[in-house]
């Protein structure tokens, strides 16, 4: 269990623009929680990246741009969550609170809202890898 621990989790970050994948990234940050080990992104900024990442079976978890262009995190999530068999859990990060009923139509895990704040991101992060909590073994 130790050794699981010490292996970094694995999350992808989806976006067009680089600045929202940085400010994703930074709100997170490299530990979200010290139960958990600490965090190693994969950054995406095309479904086609997206795609190949989480049919890889090597994402602990993703999380999505709701505004990307020219395709959104929220119906990227419903296909993934219909797609995938054992899908890692994915958060959506939206631009407004309206849009969280989006997110919750999209089988999302969980949502963040624009501005996101650094203790809120963490926490919701964290939260959702615990709940999450199968024994993942990589070749």
């Amino acid at each position: 269990m130790a050794e699981q621990a010490a292996q970094p989790l694995r999350i992808l970050v989806f976006s067009h623009r680089p600045e929202v994948r940085e400010s994703i990234i930074n709100a997170v940050g490299r530990r979200p929680a010290t139960d958990l080990a600490k965090v190693r992104y994969v950054e995406a900024s095309g479904v086609a990246d997206v795609l190949t990442e989480m049919d890889s079976g090597e994402i602990d978890l993703a999380i999505l741009d709701g505004e990307a262009q020219p395709t959104g995190g929220i119906g990227l999530t419903r296909q993934l969550k219909n797609e995938i068999d054992d899908c890692p859990p994915i958060v959506v990060a939206v631009r407004r609170k309206d849009d969280r009923w989006l997110a919750t139509w999209s089988q999302a895990d969980a949502v963040l809202v624009h501005p996101l704040d650094p203790l809120t991101a963490a926490e919701t992060v964290a939260d959702v890898l615990r709940s999450r909590r199968v024994p993942v073994v990589r070749g």
